[in-house]
């Protein structure tokens, strides 16, 4: 039985803007392969990042298969996770990303 292979391990999403302005939110994805949920996480993050941030956002998708060093150092204890590095203070969410509300909270991001 043949395996899909993983995403790659680190996955920029970056803006569409052609202006050279820094990103507004800077994100990070931390998924577990090709799980379910984790292909749900980052298909609900890039729809909700693109209708809400209208392109202010860069995304960082990190595959924990492939680098579990990352989970020690940004203290990861379940997957998916994703974290809100910029704009401070730090934030993270916990799950698959379905619940929009649930997640622009979690983000302080509601009013964007």
């Amino acid at each position: 039985m043949k395996t899909k292979p993983g995403p790659p391990a680190r996955l920029k999403a970056k803006s569409a803007s052609r202006n050279a302005s820094p990103p507004s939110f800077i994100l990070k994805l931390y998924v577990a392969g090709q799980s379910p949920k984790s292909v749900s996480a980052i298909a609900n993050i890039k729809k909700m990042c693109e209708e809400k941030l209208h392109g202010r956002y860069e995304l960082d998708v990190i595959d924990l298969y492939q680098q579990p060093q990352l989970a020690r150092g940004e203290q990861i204890i379940a997957v998916p996770t994703l974290i809100r590095k910029l704009p401070s203070p730090l934030r993270r969410v916990i799950g698959d990303m379905s619940n929009t509300e649930r997640v622009l909270v979690g983000l302080d991001m509601r009013e964007v």
